[in-house]
């Protein structure tokens, strides 16, 4: 299973974040989130702070564009795998921080991976 960050982690259940905690969690897959609110979803800990988290394969961000340069850095730091850019998260300017550091990245949808066994 796949350790993954959901970056822009949400206590509100309609939200896509908060959805993909619970079918990370349902699937098997360990998981970290950081958000605006600290609180809990799916007995998963919803941190505000940039916690070195360590062994992360997959970062699925829910962040817009504009609110992602913070993270730039904490991204890189946490040597992971790949980082999964849902709908309205894309950004071609992380990408290419990305590729420079040897991280792999997707255009895709959470959800989507999950529910198609594609993650």
């Amino acid at each position: 299973m796949k350790k993954t960050l959901v970056l822009g982690a949400s206590l509100n259940p309609s939200r896509y974040s908060n959805l993909a905690i619970n079918r990370l969690v349902n699937h098997g897959h360990t998981v970290e989130a950081i958000g605006l609110k600290k609180g809990i979803v799916a007995g998963v800990a919803i941190s505000t702070e940039k916690e070195l988290f360590e062994n992360i394969d997959t970062i699925t961000l829910y962040l817009n564009p504009q609110r992602q340069a913070e993270y730039y850095n904490y991204i890189i730091s946490l040597k992971p795998k790949r980082v999964i850019f849902n709908p309205g998260t894309e950004n071609p300017e992380l990408y290419e921080v990305l590729g420079k550091n040897n991280i792999e990245y997707e255009v895709a949808c959470t959800l989507v991976l999950l529910g198609t066994n594609q993650y």
